[in-house]
């Protein structure tokens, strides 16, 4: 905590957040060391959050937030001179100056925001079963699927892949081996039988499922072009941070669809970003409203891997701040990452709300000078406990603190504002448009219609399975010969054949080129495709 005499202004080190008898800034250099924003609904999270976010605009430090009510899309206009806005500020020794952020608005349904799309082979076996709600055998299918893809071609785009795919792995019922001659798909169902047993039940169930995820609005999620997320990454003309706001809506009536997403988004940002170190600023602050959908149900596994990727993610110069109503939502391993927390008013009616006050309380460093039990049921709107990391990284005394007023307005902007600002967008035209490209479907098609050409491995001559076929199968897929549009079998062959650390100093990069000038964003994600999201590759570690 800095000493009230400071002036209250944002400096090039630190965001003022507001005052009490202390000032409350977050220094910039610790502001990857993550954070949480807590309190009951209608105590004033959703402002806190926005003065943050215009803080680290200012600073340079792009954002991203997820808008679950609309109400933080008001960041994108000026901000109103309202009284209580101008008295509060005055009560603080601040001069109130309305202002507003360039804001980029994203949708997964493309409803209120530019379309986010990923490739399912981009989210990878074990996030889409996390979304899928799939047990541990059903899991193992998936991953048999995705592996069987990888070893025959198939590029796994969107849902109408992914279900070609899992029919085809299927075993063909009734169906005797002198059969498989009339089966154009039997090299697929006997790759897929060599993993385990494969059974036509599992297969149906996981289908099943993806109706389900179909019907919450899942199929627009699946397909191209996929999010590039150095999108993310910009700022405006005038050096400022772009704040990338996710309309979330619509999309919180599917929560597990919602949490998901947000994690693959951790997990590419992890996997993407080089290290950093520590640095002045972040590169990016993501902000993570309703935590705690992050981490219901979730699997031990998958637990253990979120804590290994929020404390990882700080050496690339990512910092994440979580938001929900209480402490006690966010497990201990990963509550422990958080160094910057905010703490608004939680009320106690029942001894499960007062044993959540007093768990809240204990999670700040003490006040002699506050009962910190106390003050968070006696906190009024807009006020706040504080504390954040300071000198060496250490926490800093709980402080109570009325939160600064925002900049920017206060509130949801008009469907015509919104309009305007989605028709300046930086990324205007990039991802407004689905693209259908040759994938895993047409490819099965087109071998059921007996006019694709053999898979690796199968027929071709002389050249079979060896070092030459594999080097022939890259050149075919280079110069054209086989593979539509540069897809596929080269980043296939690659993955099979040269070691992870070489492929992503050298190869990674080449292919990542070539990719995109042949083939779409799916070439580049082929370098992507080679660990398949950041938490499966940890998992494979």
């Amino acid at each position: 905590m800095a000493t009230s005499g400071n002036k209250l202004a944002d400096t090039d080190e630190k965001i003022f957040i507001g005052k009490g008898e202390e000032t409350a800034w977050l220094t910039l250099a610790l502001a990857n060391r993550h954070g949480l924003v807590t309190g009951a609904t209608g105590t004033g999270k959703t402002v806190s959050l926005q003065v943050m976010a215009e803080g680290f605009a200012r600073a340079g430090v792009p954002v991203f937030a997820a808008d679950i009510k609309g109400d933080l899309s008001g960041i994108s206009e000026v901000g109103e001179a309202k009284d209580f806005t101008i008295k509060r500020a005055k009560e603080m020794g601040l001069d109130f100056q309305p202002d507003q952020f360039s804001t980029v608005f994203w949708d997964v349904f493309g409803e209120q925001g530019h379309p986010v799309r990923a490739t399912v082979t981009e989210m990878g076996p074990l996030l889409l079963s996390r979304m899928l709600d799939l047990n541990d055998v059903q899991e193992g299918v998936l991953n048999v699927a995705f592996r069987v893809a990888d070893e025959n071609g198939l590029t796994l785009i969107d849902m109408k892949d992914l279900r070609a795919l899992l029919d085809a792995i299927a075993p063909n019922g009734g169906k005797k081996a002198a059969d498989d001659e009339e089966d154009p798909l039997a090299p697929i169902r006997k790759a897929a039988q060599s993993y385990g047993n494969v059974s036509k039940a599992t297969v149906g169930t996981i289908q099943r499922q993806l109706l389900v995820l179909e019907n919450q609005g899942g199929t627009k999620f699946f397909g191209e072009p996929a999010l590039t997320l150095k999108d993310f990454m910009k700022t405006d003309r005038d050096g400022r941070g772009m704040v990338n706001i996710l309309v979330a809506d619509k999309l919180m009536q599917s929560p597990r669809l919602y949490a998901t997403f947000l994690l693959w988004m951790l997990s590419e940002l992890f996997e993407e970003l080089p290290e950093a170190g520590d640095l002045p600023k972040p590169k990016l602050v993501f902000f993570f409203d309703e935590a705690h959908l992050l981490f219901n149900d979730a699997p031990k596994a998958l637990m253990d891997k979120i804590e290994q990727v929020v404390r990882l993610i700080r050496s690339k110069g990512v910092g994440v701040y979580f938001v929900t109503q209480n402490p006690i939502d966010v497990p201990d391993k990963v509550l422990a990452q958080l160094g910057n927390r905010v703490q608004h008013a939680l009320r106690a009616f029942t001894p499960r709300d007062q044993k959540a006050v007093a768990a809240a309380a204990q999670t700040f460093r003490p006040n002699p000078k506050l009962d910190t039990a106390r003050v968070i049921m006696e906190l009024a709107k807009g006020e706040a406990l504080v504390s954040f990391l300071e000198g060496g990284g250490t926490p800093s005394m709980v402080e109570r603190v009325m939160v600064r007023p925002p900049s920017a307005r206060i509130g949801p902007i008009t469907p015509e504002e919104r309009k305007a600002i989605m028709d300046a967008s930086p990324v205007k035209g990039k991802y407004d448009t689905a693209v259908d490209a040759e994938s895993a479907y047409e490819i099965i098609q087109k071998r059921i219609a007996g006019t694709a050409a053999p898979a690796d491995g199968e027929g071709g001559g002389g050249e079979g399975g060896g070092l030459l076929g594999q080097i022939g199968s890259i050149a075919a897929t280079i110069f054209g010969t086989n593979v539509k549009r540069g897809r596929l079998s080269t980043g296939q062959v690659i993955a099979r054949n040269v070691t992870r650390s070489v492929t992503d100093k050298v190869i990674g990069g080449v292919v990542a080129d070539l990719g995109k000038s042949v083939g779409g964003s799916i070439g580049g994600s082929i370098g992507r495709s080679l660990v398949r999201g950041a938490l499966g590759g940890l998992l494979r570690r």
